[in-house]
């Protein structure tokens, strides 16, 4: 290991040429500055600011989901698509949350603590169902351990489907929780 840092010291720093440009076909895309990430983000801010004056604050709820649904709504808040800066943001209580998102279909182990977060939401409040399986039991539909559905524990105000739905749809859906 000596041997390989003297080597290194005596050499100095070595770096490879500089690389060819890219082809223009592999060249990466410049982003437009109204996107459609942008332009349904506008819209989103603007009814938020109708509706509550600041902005919007969510409280997720897994209900025995496996994770899709989840990772979406994770990037939903990353530098990509950066919902926090239309006043969009994940709050860890539902006395704080203007909306429930839940995800997952209701496991039976699972319905009282939806139940309990429902009832520690203030009113008046959203319910959001994401993905297949909080819209209707999805892969799980038929089971013996979960319900068909979000629905058939708490009322549902918007339910977004897809497995797992894309932010895109989850922001979608989120702009018709708030239109309706």
């Amino acid at each position: 290991m000596w041997e390989i840092l003297l080597h290194s010291l005596r050499k100095g720093v070595v770096t490879a040429k500089p690389a060819a440009p890219l082809p223009h076909d592999l060249a990466p895309a410049p982003r437009d500055s109204a996107g459609p990430i942008e332009l349904l983000g506008e819209a989103l801010r603007s009814e938020i600011h109708r509706l509550f004056g600041r902005s919007m604050k969510l409280r997720h709820v897994d209900c025995g989901s496996c994770n899709g649904c989840e990772s979406e709504l994770q990037a939903l808040l990353n530098p990509f698509y950066d919902l926090q800066r239309f006043g969009l943001d994940f709050v860890a209580s539902p006395r704080h949350a203007d909306a429930l998102i839940v995800t997952g279909p209701p496991a039976l182990h699972l319905e009282e603590a939806l139940r309990l977060t429902d009832e520690a939401t203030p009113r008046p409040r959203l319910v959001i169902a994401v993905g297949d399986c909080a819209c209707s039991g999805g892969f799980c539909a038929g089971s013996f351990a979960t319900r068909l559905g979000v629905h058939e524990v708490v009322p549902v105000d918007v339910r977004i489907p897809g497995c797992p739905p894309r932010p895109e749809e989850i922001t979608r859906g989120l702009l018709k929780a708030l239109r309706k």
